[in-house]
């Protein structure tokens, strides 16, 4: 069998066409996902370089931290406090029913924001299949009795609840 560069040329030409209308097949199509990207472009002397970063997605609840009288502690991305319950013991939620009523769970997916470590930052599944942040392990709260941004009424109820440090561990002193 005898080959010639001509018909690998070819080959290779029409790939990289099919390689290309593939590229801009992926390209924004307007739709409204949840996983939209972002892309700047640098140029340098040498090569014109391309980094994307993922988008936050839509609805997603920004963990960070917040200096107070506590320490630092997790916050929302609106400044409202962020509380584990102990007997999650760093797994499944135990907060069900009534106590998810006066301790709302942190809605997933998340996005770090300052302070907050992406590694420690994740969501799990809730009984009922909704998606909840953790961090740490720990499932996240608010506590409805905090009124505004800055407010920890829930440190220490029942000697269960707690403010979370920047470390993902509780606060109890």
């Amino acid at each position: 069998m005898r080959f010639t560069a001509r018909p690998i040329a070819l080959t290779a030409m029409a790939l990289g066409l099919f390689g290309l209308l593939g590229l801009a097949a992926c390209g924004d199509d307007d739709d409204d996902s949840a996983t939209d990207t972002t892309s700047t472009t640098t140029e340098t002397t040498e090569a014109a370089e391309t980094t994307t970063t993922e988008a936050a997605p839509e609805g997603a609840s920004t963990v960070a931290t917040a200096d107070t009288d506590l320490g630092t502690i997790l916050v929302d991305g609106e400044g409202r406090t962020l509380y584990l319950f102990m007997p999650d013991a760093q797994g499944a939620s135990m907060c069900l029913d009534s106590c998810a009523t006066t301790w709302p769970p942190l809605a997933g997916p998340a996005t770090p924001g300052d302070g907050a470590d992406q590694a420690l930052l994740s969501t799990a599944t809730r009984p009922d299949g909704a998606a909840q942040v953790t961090y740490n392990g720990w499932p996240l709260y608010h506590f409805a009795s905090d009124a505004a941004a800055g407010d920890t009424n829930g440190q220490g109820v029942g000697n269960i609840w707690y403010v979370v440090d920047a470390g993902g561990n509780a606060i109890t002193g």
